[in-house]
């Protein structure tokens, strides 16, 4: 895809050369052009659901891959202006997830440090042409009415300050739990018409039942999303698993879900579900095959050098400054998804 993006630029300098030689300028204007046009956002522009599929401006269904973002207020020194050109032009990366933590020392402490941080990563992201997922990262309490006051002001300024942007989506609710899906969903049709006033035409990700399994967690499955929908249009529900902890019954749920309903994998990772212990490639290799297959959207936990196994670069690393690009500084879960996010054939097109 990247020889064919080129194709009319080469075309055009070869028709010129019949004429005079391209000048200096006409050539560097010529790669400026072609260097543009590499960008995942550049080549599939605002991307909108359709049917069960995520799918570019243009209507073809593409699966995005990338990285979360750790915690901001513990790991925000891992995302410098290095370290995300590292992920857009090394690891070749489509998308960063911005994990903005609300309670555990977030947002509630410093609403408008928090929101001000998003704001510069969404920019450092646009300016890489990087699609941003703005993660708004509930956990405990589980249950998203807890927050959704400060959803609906955080959201608010956020979609007023950015909808011109074509490269977002708003990730709601990041891992309800404790609470049923009817409970979920009605946080979800409280807080999209906030947003849809501001921004009508990003696609909003829900987070689903027991921390985003589809209510595997607890007992349940995908069934009672299929049969009670959040009631909005352009929306995705999000799944997220641990492949060292989440096996067979979590990739036959997404497996099947995914045929029903339009489905981004917006956290996984190679270990256990706390991003630690040893990593079971094997079994992350499966989710990926299907995936792929399916044309499901992915990013991985986390971008930042915690002590944990999950977290892609050795401790350290960010305190030092990198290096960023490279396997140097990588623990094996970084090798790995990097070596993964790479092979792809071209941006979203997989």
């Amino acid at each position: 895809m990247r020889r064919i993006l080129l194709l009319p630029l080469l075309l055009a300098a070869l028709l010129l050369g019949f004429a005079q030689p391209p000048s200096p300028v006409m050539h560097a204007a010529a790669v400026q052009r072609a260097q543009e046009l590499r960008t995942p956002v550049a080549a599939n522009g605002r991307l909108r659901v359709c049917g069960t599929k995520l799918c570019n401006q243009h209507g073809v269904p593409i699966q995005l891959r990338g990285m979360s973002t750790h915690g901001l207020q513990w790991y925000s020194r891992c995302l410098t202006s290095g370290s995300l050109d590292a992920l857009a032009q090394d690891w070749k990366a489509d998308v960063l997830r911005i994990s903005m933590y609300i309670q555990e020392g977030g947002y509630e402490t410093d609403p408008r440090k928090y929101t001000d941080l998003v704001h510069s990563l969404i920019e450092q992201a646009t300016a890489r042409g990087l699609y941003a997922i703005v993660d708004w990262h509930m956990l405990s309490p589980g249950d998203p009415h807890h927050n959704l006051a400060r959803a609906k002001t955080f959201f608010t300024e956020i979609a007023r300050r950015h909808r011109a942007k074509n490269n977002l989506l708003y990730e709601i609710a990041n891992e309800p739990s404790g609470v049923g899906w009817s409970r979920i969903r009605s946080y979800a049709e409280q807080l999209i018409p906030v947003i849809r006033a501001e921004d009508p035409a990003t696609p909003v990700l829900v987070g689903t039942r027991a921390w985003s399994s589809f209510g595997v967690s607890e007992g349940s499955d995908e069934r009672e999303v299929v049969a009670a929908p959040v009631r909005a249009a352009n929306i995705m529900y999000t799944f997220h698993f641990y492949a060292a902890s989440h096996r067979d019954e979590y990739l036959a749920t997404l497996s099947r879900a995914a045929d029903k309903l339009p489905v981004f994998v917006t956290e996984f990772g190679t270990q256990d579900y706390a991003g630690e212990g040893a990593d079971d490639f094997a079994m992350a290799q499966r989710y990926l095959d299907l995936m792929a297959s399916k044309k499901i959207s992915w990013s991985n936990w986390n971008f930042s050098d915690d002590h944990r196994s999950g977290a892609v670069f050795r401790s350290g690393t960010c305190a030092t400054g990198g290096p960023w690009a490279g396997t140097g500084s990588l623990k094996p879960a970084g090798v790995w998804v990097r070596e993964r996010i790479r092979s792809a054939d071209a941006f979203g097109g997989r």
